[in-house]
């Protein structure tokens, strides 16, 4: 059994088989659509693949000064909000308690590094 002709036809009967698919279609007006058989196209021997250039899109620099100087001012309004609003404030317990917890753990620290 010649497998390489076994799926020449079943290649062949399956290009027969999109062209029909395509052709109703057309007559249905659902539009045209891709075949499997296209998106997975694979070139050949004998048919060698059309390399496409990939065009890289460049900025020009009146571009990346406009992106630069709006990127600026995004952050130097941040800036601006946090330092006039700084959060909620901290009661002077609160800073005394946070105050004499920090200094228990230096201590402890201090006490195991002599040791």
């Amino acid at each position: 059994m010649d497998t390489n002709r076994i799926l020449a036809d079943l290649r062949a009967e399956r290009k027969r088989i999109d062209r029909a698919i395509t052709a109703l279609e057309a007559l249905d007006g659902t539009g045209t659509r891709t075949t499997t058989t296209e998106r997975r196209a694979r070139p050949t021997a004998a048919q060698p693949a059309a390399k496409q250039p990939h065009a890289r899109r460049r900025m020009s620099a009146a571009g990346r000064k406009r992106i630069s100087e709006a990127a600026k001012k995004m952050w130097a309004e941040r800036k601006k909000a946090t330092i006039l609003s700084p959060g909620r404030p901290m009661s002077a317990a609160t800073k005394r308690k946070l105050s004499q917890s920090a200094k228990a753990r230096w201590s402890e620290k201090k006490k195991a590094k002599t040791t």
